[in-house]
């Protein structure tokens, strides 16, 4: 009888356990990847990957395995998006199902979820909020800022001709658009020899070269590199550099900063930061530390992106003088060659816009930045579960063959209808699209546009003596940013 009952009881828990296993079974969700080459262990698909080029990688294999696939870094399932249509749909009418940030390991490092670039949830949603709110009070977009940026405007070209028609290097077309910046971050111009300005300038292009090297690149994949490449070190070294300059700014903002007004987005960051009421510290969004992430982003965003878009303006327009001829003249019968060009001016100067937009199009800055599903997300048939890294490969947007003629030539045409007049695009993804569009979209254009229709009313840009402009070289060097590689230019003064 005994024995009868031990069975029972093990047959019906069992039958329990059969049960829950098929209720759990049942409820699981089947995620459904898109397809893509085959992984190897570990490495997944790294040993395919050009990982300075990460582009030319997933443009080619989307003529395989089409524009949505599956990419392997590592053990990690990463979603690319190639072309037009589908970083569209993704970015624009799905914005929500792909807005979150995906994982860049070496700037997560320093950054850790602060900021308005690599943040995500409460933290990015209130901070990318107020730091929209704060610029547009601060000017951007408006005659404000404009005014400020045809001041610095007029630095820039004195710096230019000061070399007096002799060659000089790309970086003197760096200089601008970090006051720009600087201005609204700490209400502060710095002369362009200012040993401070000089050192915040250099950390950040170490800081840009640093992080797109390929070891980098591989440590972003494999973490447990971190012991055996040297970036993840260099990098954290400049970056304790560079706050140690901005907490004496940020400080020198909080001695004046007024009770109801400021001045500055320091000075608004320290006024939120007092008001902020909020008990615990971990919970605290307003901190010294976030105000550090947001004006590393600003910088970034507003000062490095710009500033390379210009460098690769001034080649494109040597390598193809005709189209810098054509800029100038309408320049000169437009608005004429005394008052400088302003915001409004784009209205009237269509060529010029257009020739802006094309250098933006063709610099192609930014590879991609990573995104991720904040949830699952059913997209294009396929099942992707949450946190899934997504790349939305801007490249391929600004190269999309279906949107543009030839691509891959440098021409202003893209931007203009069959009367000259300026064309807007919606495969113009310079920016990015939808919930992680640039913060800083409408100050970059309007600094872009004024400083080079700017120079370009003041001088001719053009090689060295000795060098054409069919020697001069179009390979980018790709590291965080695309840049264009070194060169000289003369410029001479237009009368």
């Amino acid at each position: 009888m005994a024995s009868e009952s031990v069975t029972l009881f093990l047959l019906g828990t069992v039958i329990m356990m059969l049960v829950k296993f098929l209720m759990d079974f049942s409820k699981r969700k089947i995620y459904h990847f898109p397809p893509g080459p085959a992984p190897l262990p570990i490495i997944g698909n790294m040993h395919i990957l050009d990982v300075k080029r990460q582009d030319l990688t997933f443009m080619e294999l989307a003529k395989k395995y089409g524009p949505v696939f599956t990419f392997h870094y590592g053990s990690a399932k990463a979603v690319v998006l190639v072309g037009y249509e589908v970083n569209k749909d993704a970015l624009v009418s799905a914005s929500y199902d792909f807005g979150n940030r995906g994982v860049i390991q070496i700037a997560d490092d320093f950054q850790k979820n602060h900021g308005v670039i690599f943040s995500n949830g409460e933290t990015w949603k209130v901070t990318r909020r107020f730091t929209l709110s704060i610029l547009r009070d601060l000017g951007m977009g408006k005659r404000t800022i404009e005014d400020r940026i045809i001041e610095e405007l007029q630095f820039l070209n004195a710096a230019i001709e000061s070399h007096n028609g002799k060659p000089f290097e790309k970086k003197v077309f760096y200089l601008a658009p970090p006051n720009i910046t600087f201005g609204m971050l700490f209400g502060r111009r710095f002369d362009y020899d200012n040993p401070r300005f000089q050192r915040m300038i250099t950390i950040m292009d170490d800081l840009v070269v640093n992080t797109g090297t390929p070891g980098a690149k591989y440590y972003n994949v494999f973490p447990i590199l971190k012991y055996l490449v040297k970036e993840p070190k260099l990098v954290m070294r400049r970056v304790d550099e560079l706050n140690v300059i901005l907490k004496a700014l940020f400080k020198e903002s909080q001695e004046v900063k007024g009770e109801d007004s400021f001045r500055t987005y320091a000075e608004a960051f320290a006024q939120k930061d007092e008001r902020e009421k909020v008990t615990d510290e971990k919970e605290k969004i307003f901190t010294e530390t976030n105000f550090l992430a947001s004006a590393f982003d600003l910088m970034l965003g507003g000062t490095e992106t710009t500033a390379t878009t210009i460098q690769w303006g001034i080649l494109f327009l040597m390598k193809h003088p005709q189209i810098q001829k054509k800029v100038q003249d309408e320049i000169e019968n437009v608005i004429g060659l005394d008052r400088p060009p302003r915001w409004d001016d784009q209205k009237i100067l269509p060529y010029c816009l257009a020739v802006v937009h094309e250098i933006q199009r063709c610099a192609n800055i930014l590879q991609h930045l990573a995104h991720s599903t904040p949830t699952d997300v059913h997209f294009k048939g396929y099942f992707l579960p949450k946190g899934t890294t997504v790349i939305s490969l801007f490249s391929s947007v600004l190269l999309d063959e279906t949107q543009w003629k030839n691509p891959n030539q440098f021409n202003p045409n893209n931007f203009l209808d069959a009367e000259g007049n300026f064309l807007k695009r919606d495969a113009f993804f310079a920016f990015s699209k939808g919930r992680r569009v640039c913060a800083g979209e409408s100050l970059a254009r309007m600094e872009v546009f004024l400083f080079v229709t700017g120079m370009l009313q003041k001088f001719s840009f053009t090689p060295p003596p000795g060098v054409s402009p069919e020697d001069l070289d179009l390979t980018p060097e790709a590291f965080f940013t695309m840049r264009p590689k070194s060169y000289k230019v003369c410029a001479t003064p237009r009368q």
